[in-house]
């Protein structure tokens, strides 16, 4: 793959006709021969699966945005620079699956002070909200937070407000009209609409709150998608209708869960060690298969089994707040990741499960989770650590590893997070 730039994008048959007296130059060109890039990432191992790429690049951004990805950028080139050398740098990390309403839902932890841990650039509340408070978390949570952040409304209408009490014991909190205006009003921040299907959140209400999530989202008139909560569902039965259920491009979360349900049976994907057919089916006709790994819903035996009989997942997601985050499976997206490593997944597979298919399934800025020339200047810096590591999953399963993926410094919308500081300091 050549390498490539804005300018070279913009430069065209039609621009070089009206290049008068510019030496060839042509006309109207995204930076003349004096700009400078606001941010230059020097020397580091550029892994973009997106467009097959791996190898040493530096990075170029101005404006926010990737503005070109070279051998080499000239130091004169760049107002500041940051030395990546002997690192690896994605694409920003997407957490399609995290809780980040600190203020108004029980769990959730500030997205930014998580960076640190995570390298995440763009984060999905989880059904945090609901619509009653939905608007909040975006005028006054998400407004104010310079991780990138969009929204599954819960289809409770006080979302998780209420953790630990079970929001949908009372089905009557589950309000179709009221989630399918919050979604239609919302098109810029709201996916769709978030359900938990486990028994000790909807009791005996069994396929109804899934029901009345998709009857919302098609109620909305927006392209919106569901994104469902399993782990410890009541009966093998409804585990298979909730499969059954799930349209394409819905997104079945804490996919591979061991959670057992109340009378402590496991009616999961994979029950006797063997994978439901309904859940084969579900993969096959282009549901998602999301990590959601939590405190309490991966297991890596679940995995395993899925995964031998034709359902791995699709992406990676952390689950992470302010219960799980305390937990020995330590669901930071990088460690999470790293799992992946230890299980024999390739490198480059496993950042896209946590950059380009996540964007995907967010739809929105259509160079999310690309480090392409124009693609927003999201990026992650890590370190890849070596040397023997044990893993933990939520069950207390062990599985050995040799890699660690280590956060080493995170850009969002063209300004690091920490050193060097722009000036004027200016954020999106």
């Amino acid at each position: 793959m050549g390498d490539v730039s804005r300018r070279d994008l913009l430069c065209g048959a039609g621009a070089a006709a009206l290049a008068v007296g510019l030496g060839g130059r042509p006309a109207g060109a995204a930076m003349g021969p004096n700009d400078k890039f606001d941010l230059v990432l020097r020397g580091g191992e550029v892994l973009d699966p997106s467009q097959s790429l791996r190898a040493r690049r530096d990075i170029g951004i101005r404006f926010g945005r990737i503005e070109a990805i070279e051998a080499e950028i000239p130091a004169a080139q760049a107002i500041q620079s940051i030395d990546a050398g002997g690192r690896l740098v994605l694409p920003g990390l997407i957490d399609l699956h995290a809780h980040v309403y600190p203020y108004g839902s029980a769990i959730g932890l500030p997205a930014d002070e998580s960076v640190a841990l995570t390298g995440v650039t763009t984060v999905v509340s989880a059904g945090d909200a609901g619509a009653n408070n939905i608007a909040a978390l975006a005028r006054h949570v998400a407004a104010q937070t310079r991780t990138r952040m969009y929204a599954f409304v819960h289809i409770a209408n006080m979302g998780l407000a209420a953790f630990p009490v079970p929001e949908l014991y009372n089905i009557d909190f589950a309000q179709v009209q009221a989630c399918a205006k919050a979604i239609a009003e919302n098109p810029d921040f709201v996916l769709g609409a978030k359900v938990r299907m486990s028994e000790n959140v909807i009791a005996k209400h069994g396929i109804e709150p899934l029901r009345r999530a998709i009857q919302a989202c098609e109620m909305s008139g927006r392209p919106a998608k569901v994104m469902a909560h399993i782990g410890g569902v009541e009966t093998p039965a409804l585990m298979s209708q909730i499969l059954d259920t799930l349209r394409p491009g819905d997104i079945l979360t804490h996919a591979y869960s061991g959670a057992p349900n109340l009378a402590g049976a496991f009616t999961n994907i994979v029950q006797d060690g063997k994978l439901l057919p309904a859940a084969l089916a579900a993969k096959q006709r282009g549901v998602v298969f999301d990590v959601g790994h939590g405190g309490g819903s991966f297991d890596f035996t679940v995995l395993e089994a899925a995964t031998e009989q034709g359902c791995p997942p699709d992406v990676i997601s952390s689950d992470l707040h302010a219960v799980s985050g305390n937990t020995p499976g330590m669901p930071f997206l990088p460690w999470v990741m790293s799992k992946f490593l230890a299980k024999g997944v390739p490198l480059e597979r496993v950042v896209a499960m946590a950059t380009e298919v996540p964007a995907r399934v967010i739809g929105r800025d259509p160079k999310l989770g690309t480090l392409q020339v124009g693609a927003p200047a999201d990026i992650s810096i890590v370190e890849m650590a070596e040397g023997p590591v044990e893993f933990v999953d939520t069950r207390g399963n062990k599985r050995s590893g040799t890699q660690v993926l280590k956060p080493v410094q995170t850009v969002t919308a063209g300004v690091p997070f920490g050193r060097p500081y722009p000036t004027p300091f200016a954020v999106r």
